[in-house]
């Protein structure tokens, strides 16, 4: 997938001024077996961090159970981010979602990746990083690496923490194919939005079995993440039938919310309650202070992503401002990241009016040039109740709040 220039008189001011010299970009990610994406992946986040100034940045990657050198290709990053002056962390955990307990090992990976800023993880996470399961094997090591190739130590951590801006955001991304300017444009609708977390949009493709082209424009684009994603009416981004676990609505998007609806054809940013969406972005100041952390769900609380819950603790916490920038279309391969450009546009594509036209009958947002991208959103409060979808055959609906007076994981 290739990318466009960046476009320095929209994303300029993102620069901290000259004689800042806290850190005011933390980029977090997430990685398991990407070798084919690293080029694309880590390319767009080392221009950004270019961009930015990259003695202004950090970069945090936790790497888990990859066997196709993964892991090796990102410890070669050391030297150059060292030469850039970008402190560099990289954990590799035997940690695996996929073997039990799955919400608990993810919340716990997300977590390892801002403990650079946030410190150590709290006790209920530790207990299973402790655990005989979080504990690495011999011949797979957990090691922090940083400038560039010393074992992270407390004093570390504690100089990044002490040297971060007040004003410091996170930028944390999937294994997405990416181009810097989608990880500036969420910089800047969250800037522009005084938004209090923004999300790109996520997408995966069907397969048309007739064409010859493996990765034909006339597959068929639908969202991905709806299982973590509720719009602010608290409901799925799309109908899923419960008695079949049926997608077949996947591209009609927002079918009992015409306002959201409305804004994403336009592509301007919509208020939604919850997202993730392979990449976001948001203020360090609620982590580092320990307002807000990744967690697992609590007793009698509906059964959800770790990403989901983050969104609702963050309106628990008055920080209810969470937008989708549909202008940042992601998908997880480079092949199909192409794909996905090419059918929902670049973000340079939505600023300049020139989206593509509608391919294969597929829905898409409609083309309005000269639109304002940077429209400003109509906030909203919550809703009074969220739609619970632990597995697509179990959905029912929960006040947003439900165990607010709860304070402890159980």
């Amino acid at each position: 997938m290739s990318c466009p220039s960046l476009n320095e008189s929209r994303y300029s001011y993102l620069r901290p001024s000259p004689d800042q010299t806290q850190y005011e970009y933390i980029f977090a990610l997430n990685l398991r077996e990407i070798i084919d994406l690293t080029p694309r992946l880590l390319g767009s986040v080392i221009e950004a961090i270019t961009f930015l100034g990259p003695t202004r940045c950090a970069l945090s990657i936790v790497e888990g159970n990859s066997r196709d050198g993964t892991l090796e290709i990102l410890r070669l990053l050391a030297d150059p981010l060292a030469k850039l002056g970008t402190p560099y962390y990289l954990l590799s955990s035997p940690l695996d979602p996929s073997a039990s307990e799955r919400i608990k090992k993810l919340a716990i990976l997300r977590a390892l990746a801002l403990e650079p800023i946030t410190g150590p993880l709290p006790a209920h996470l530790n207990i299973i990083l402790n655990s005989k399961e979080g504990r690495p094997e011999p011949s797979h090591p957990t090691t922090y690496w940083s400038l560039p190739h010393n074992p992270l130590t407390n004093a570390t951590l504690t100089s990044l923490r002490d040297n971060l801006s007040p004003t410091a955001k996170v930028l944390f991304l999937n294994d997405v194919a990416a181009c810097a300017e989608d990880l500036l444009e969420l910089l800047h609708q969250l800037h522009v939005q005084s938004a209090s977390l923004v999300c790109a949009m996520d997408w995966a493709h069907g397969s048309d079995s007739t064409s010859p082209d493996p990765y034909p424009l006339t597959d068929p684009i639908f969202f991905y993440d709806v299982w973590i994603a509720r719009a602010i009416n608290g409901d799925t981004f799309f109908p899923i039938d419960p008695a079949t676990g049926s997608w077949e609505h996947a591209t009609q998007l927002f079918p009992s919310e015409p306002v959201s609806r409305a804004r994403m054809r336009a592509g301007l940013p919509f208020q939604v309650f919850s997202c993730w969406n392979g990449a976001v972005a948001f203020p360090a100041a609620p982590l580092v202070s320990h307002e807000i952390e990744f967690r697992y769900p609590r007793n009698g609380e509906c059964y959800q992503g770790e990403a989901q819950l983050f969104c609702k603790d963050f309106w628990v916490a008055g920080h209810g401002k969470i937008a989708v920038v549909p202008s940042v279309n992601l998908e997880y391969t480079d092949a199909r990241g192409r794909q996905t450009k090419l059918q929902k546009g670049y973000v340079s594509d939505f600023v300049k009016g020139t989206r593509p036209q509608p391919v294969g009958g597929i829905e898409r947002q409609a083309d309005e040039e000269g639109a304002n991208l940077d429209e400003v959103i109509h906030w909203r409060g919550p809703p009074e109740e969220v739609k619970c979808m632990p597995t697509f055959a179990e959905q029912s609906w929960r006040k947003w709040n439900e165990t607010l007076v709860e304070v402890e994981d159980v």
